[in-house]
């Protein structure tokens, strides 16, 4: 316990960080809203291609820690539609719908990536990384075409829910960085000392936007949407991703990576789709805030039971 709270705590030292700043030395959305397009368009995907160029895919369990997170994913989206009936009789409408939708089954990648880098290295960042390339196009695909249906005033065609997650940097880092590391082509020097340089920033930058993020208003009198929201996320998701990765035979740093990627509180830019879509924004960033605060307590409980 005592190793995976040292690895958790100056993940979320930076997050709190950053909620300090956000209200203090840089109280403007533009200073934050620059910082977070910077992160998200340049400094992540960095990090994310040079370490899949540098992985060795062949020495970690690729298919089983892909595998285990893409079927959670899967199976919890599945759970939020199957009890959109009974969330209607309990008074939850669309737009709030789909944001417990999106607080059950998107996740918060730069927390993701710097726990698993803290644990395990190069491995853990590897394998976190795979675990992207196995749940970003899913997730994004399935919160889009919610919000369309549920939250959207107008309905959003396929191809614009396709074209939404073709144009997702994220996905495109680690198409990229798959296909250099498989195809074994040489980069010049300079390439990864720009890369290192770049992705080593991404981390601490996205966590401080993560803390920058959180609104406290409400807090302490949750909305019905907003629980149900944290239950799903932070207790049932990693059941789920933990027991497909056992059947799968999946142990040690593969097993460790699964549950930190499946305990991690929901990614901040569900918030901003929310936004752009329709959808119950102020419950979405009380889903956020709420996970991200019990996230602290709910992640070292979680990653201990497998260690």
């Amino acid at each position: 316990m005592a190793v995976v709270i040292s690895a958790l705590l100056p993940v979320f030292l930076l997050i709190v960080l950053g909620f300090i700043l956000r209200r203090s030395l840089m109280r403007l959305d533009t200073q934050w809203h620059g910082l977070e397009r910077l992160t998200y368009y340049v400094l992540f995907p960095m990090l994310l291609i040079q370490t899949l160029v540098k992985a060795d895919l062949s020495s970690v369990p690729v298919a089983g820690v892909g595998g285990a997170l893409l079927l959670s994913a899967l199976l919890m989206s599945l759970l939020c539609l199957a009890l959109r009936p009974m969330f209607s009789r309990l008074a939850i409408d669309g737009p709030a719908f789909t944001s417990i939708f999106q607080g059950a089954t998107r996740w918060q990648t730069f927390v993701a990536l710097a726990v698993a880098g803290n644990l395990h290295g190069e491995t853990g960042l590897a394998l976190a990384s795979v675990a992207m390339v196995a749940i970003i196009p899913l997730v994004n695909v399935f919160s889009v075409s919610v919000l369309a249906h549920y939250a959207s005033p107008e309905k959003q065609s396929v191809r614009a829910i396709v074209m939404t997650v073709v144009k997702n940097p994220l996905i495109w880092a680690c198409a990229i960085g798959l296909a250099v590391n498989v195809a074994q082509l040489p980069l010049p020097k300079v390439w990864h000392d720009v890369a290192e340089a770049l992705g080593r920033s991404s981390l601490g930058i996205g966590l401080l936007v993560t803390g920058a993020g959180l609104h406290l208003e409400g807090l302490f009198r949750p909305r019905l949407a907003a629980s149900i929201a944290v239950f799903l996320k932070l207790i049932l998701m990693p059941v789920l991703a933990i027991a497909l990765a056992l059947w799968f035979g999946i142990s040690g740093p593969g097993l460790v990576i699964v549950a930190v990627c499946s305990a991690v509180p929901t990614s901040s830019s569900a918030y901003v789709l929310a936004r752009q879509m329709g959808g119950d924004a102020p419950l979405l960033a009380q889903v956020i805030t709420l996970q991200t605060i019990l996230a602290a307590i709910t992640m070292p409980i979680v990653i201990a039971l497998v260690t």
